[in-house]
């Protein structure tokens, strides 16, 4: 490589090729791992947005690409490794660290808000649109 152009095509080359669907299969362990060195593997950017984004997209009903975030405005099923599920709203503020964490409206006469979660990133076997 010469030019900068060249060295800035072969890093979001590498990005793409690489990066993206490493984190789209990395098990939480090692995406906690990537977390700390984060700044001298991705640069400057957030977290959030790149190395959590790029995780939880392996589950495409749950973000938003746009955004680069979870979508909280879709209803979900969350399936888990043992079978078990949960529906409700991903609170993306309380999802962390490849933890997300549900907000279901219980079917009682108060229709009170419960929290559901938090499930591990490597316990979800699906995500699917309600």
């Amino acid at each position: 490589m010469r030019t900068f152009s060249e060295l800035a095509a072969s890093r979001r080359d590498w990005i793409d090729r690489i990066l993206i669907p490493w984190c789209k299969q990395a098990c939480r362990r090692d995406l906690l791992a990537a977390l700390q060195d984060w700044p001298n593997i991705a640069g400057k950017v957030d977290a959030d947005k790149t190395l959590w984004f790029w995780a939880w997209s392996r589950f495409p009903d749950l973000v938003h690409d746009e955004l680069s975030g979870i979508d909280e405005t879709v209803n979900i099923v969350v399936t888990l490794n043992d079978g078990t599920t949960a529906a409700g709203f991903p609170d993306a503020r309380e999802s962390d660290l490849g933890q997300l964490v549900l907000l279901a409206t219980r079917p009682d006469a108060a229709n009170r808000v419960e929290q559901l979660g938090p499930f591990s990133i490597d316990d979800v076997v699906s995500i699917t649109r309600r």
